[in-house]
């Protein structure tokens, strides 16, 4: 992508919020939406949920899938997921321990079940359709407000704030002007997103994925490539020189030698055995007994290994 050229604006001109304590910006709304619309059609990565023809179920697996997911991972196991089952009432009709089998390394495999619960109210209480109500959606087994309003959004092109961890950023630099957003997000970002939100409905949702994407290619939490940025000139954290991160130390997610990797190794084990497993198979695969007994109970818990009798285990029915 090429160095941006956008011009910024003389005056600070407040969005239409600002009265009631909404953002200020170096951009009048329609320039910003139009400036990161257009980086959006000329930039956006070319996925199979995003084209028109898209299923609403298809959306909403990809939706489950991305939590704190990348994309290359997600891909390949989309792709299976939908050549299995291409609606809700396919996935129904299944074991929820195939849900989970087919998930694979995707990791946080309760998302798995959690689908599937959500495919099985789909399919008997909304005749197999995806719901197109945010409410609803937000009813549904697994389905919070992000991924209800990410539903309604990509899949219907509703209206809707759509706030995940590479929208809060882009809003937390190009508004706020601090480097990252707060861990956890608050009613502040809230009313920045509902203040920058386009008022067409169709608009809003293509600026919803526009943001996010601007996120997740450029914006990125690590070696952002601001030059390539179409808000470069107009970014607050930018004008006030890119000011590093005060708050809380951001703590990155370890992964080896952690309880969720001994729970990945007894998964991978049950989901290759497509019977039922005994227990001498599963301690071969980690030395620490402690670790490997509490790895395991934490997954009957979770539901997502039954166990059939005393040491035998299998994926749930």
């Amino acid at each position: 992508m090429a160095a941006n050229t956008v011009t910024p604006a003389v005056p600070v001109i407040p969005a239409p919020a600002s009265a009631a304590g909404g953002p200020k910006l170096a951009l009048p709304l329609p320039v910003l939406h139009t400036t990161v619309l257009d980086w959006y059609e000329a930039n956006a990565r070319d996925l199979p949920w995003r084209t028109p023809d898209a299923s609403p179920w298809a959306v909403m697996v990809s939706e489950f899938m991305l939590q704190q997911t990348p994309v290359k991972r997600v891909l390949p196991v989309w792709e299976t997921w939908l050549e299995r089952w291409p609606t809700p009432a396919d996935l129904a009709a299944e074991a929820p321990g195939e849900a989970v089998r087919l998930w694979g390394r995707l990791g946080y495999p309760r998302r798995a079940l959690r689908l599937h619960a959500a495919a099985v109210a789909i399919t008997t209480e909304h005749g197999g359709e995806v719901p197109d109500d945010h409410a609803t959606l937000l009813s549904l087994p697994g389905v919070g407000e992000y991924t209800a309003a990410a539903v309604a959004s990509f899949a219907f092109r509703q209206r809707h704030v759509v706030l995940d961890t590479n929208v809060r950023r882009v809003f937390a630099r190009a508004v706020t002007g601090v480097e990252y957003p707060a861990q956890a997000t608050t009613a502040a970002e809230r009313r920045t997103a509902t203040a920058l939100l386009p008022d067409a409905a169709a608009t809003a949702a293509t600026w919803a994925v526009g943001v996010m994407e601007l996120g997740a290619l450029v914006c990125t939490a690590r070696g952002p490539e601001c030059g390539d940025c179409p808000l470069f000139t107009v970014c607050a954290w930018q004008r006030a020189g890119c000011p590093p991160y005060e708050g809380p130390a951001r703590r990155g997610q370890t992964y080896e030698g952690t309880d969720r990797q001994v729970r990945g190794k007894l998964l991978a084990v049950l989901r290759d055995a497509h019977d039922t497993v005994p227990q001498a198979l599963l301690d071969a695969v980690w030395p620490d007994a402690v670790q490997r007994a509490r790895a395991l109970d934490g997954l009957v818990a979770d539901g997502l290994v039954e166990p059939v009798e005393q040491g035998v285990y299998r994926l749930p029915r």
